[in-house]
């Protein structure tokens, strides 16, 4: 049974508005979350819910769309409230209706996100770790770039692939590759930017005015190439896109080399999230770095 009665009254408390739940509507969402928008008294609330052991994931979600609200740059659906009953965990975010692709958002997209980019720290990584999918992602603070790379994304999957079953071509070129990471920052020190994490194209859209809006990140404090890499992974993004972004934020020399250590992380992730389909994907990947270095 969904916990709508504890929602319910959790928005009335959160907001100070009294709320009733009297429709619920199924949204077709990611693999991991169910989700629904839910109406009542003239409001109405976007909702994610989970397993009780999930609270964790949906409240450094919410943290996260904080963090990128703070920067004043893109648009994010606001977070409500989140919380956990005997048989759920939820988090309630603001409901926007969203339209998709429509052509003149593009170029706003692409300064918003240049924009939050110039949103900085002096560390890279974040206060809390988070999710990237429903893995958990370590972001545990560190002056260097490389060495937060290499310990707490790259070496960090490859340990995982290795505990599900991994080893061999994938492991032997990892470990390679780790040793050999500092030569793709020998002449570029990047700059601790706030990134969403996950930007790929399921996870933006447009409001009426075209207004830009992204949604589900795995914010932390790292290099801006690698929100730009992952757009360019699975597609989704227009060539509007990215000259706007170029314009307002032009991408640094090796930027295409850098584009493949990047993805790589998404790749192990899908491995050990998806399983074996993405093995040939990921030893292809790290066989052509490694290229780049003999």
């Amino acid at each position: 049974m969904k916990p709508w009665p504890e929602i319910a009254a959790q928005i009335s408390t959160s907001s100070g508005i009294p709320f009733d739940v009297e429709e619920i509507v199924a949204i077709d969402g990611g693999c991991i979350n169910q989700t629904y928008r839910i109406e009542g008294k003239g409001q109405r609330f976007f909702v994610k819910l989970n397993n009780p052991d999930t609270l964790a994931m949906f409240e450094a979600e919410a943290v996260g769309l904080q963090e990128i609200h703070r920067s004043r740059t893109l648009r994010v659906p606001i977070p409500f409230c989140w919380g956990r009953s005997s048989s759920h965990a939820w988090l309630v975010l603001e409901y926007l209706e969203m339209d998709k692709a429509p052509r003149r958002g593009a170029a706003a997209l692409g300064r918003g996100l240049a924009a939050m980019h110039r949103f900085s720290a002096q560390d890279f990584g974040w206060t809390r770790d988070n999710n990237i999918g429903s893995t958990p992602q370590i972001n545990r603070l560190s002056s260097s770039w490389p060495e937060f790379w290499r310990k707490y994304r790259l070496g960090y999957q490859l340990q995982l692939a290795g505990v599900n079953g991994y080893s061999g071509k994938l492991q032997k070129q990892g470990a390679q590759l780790m040793e050999w990471l500092n030569f793709f920052f020998q002449e570029r020190q990047p700059v601790a930017s706030l990134v969403h994490g996950d930007l790929w194209g399921g996870n933006y859209g447009f409001d009426g005015t075209a207004q830009p809006i992204v949604f589900d990140p795995a914010v932390y404090y790292g290099d801006r190439e690698t929100d730009v890499a992952m757009t360019e992974l699975f597609g989704g993004f227009s060539d509007v896109f990215y000259a706007a972004y170029r314009e307002a934020y032009p991408l640094d020399p090796g930027y295409t080399t850098r584009k493949t250590l990047y993805n790589l992380y998404h790749i192990l992730n899908h491995l050990n999230l998806f399983g074996r389909g993405y093995l040939d994907q990921a030893e292809r990947m790290i066989g052509k770095l490694l290229a780049e270095v003999r």
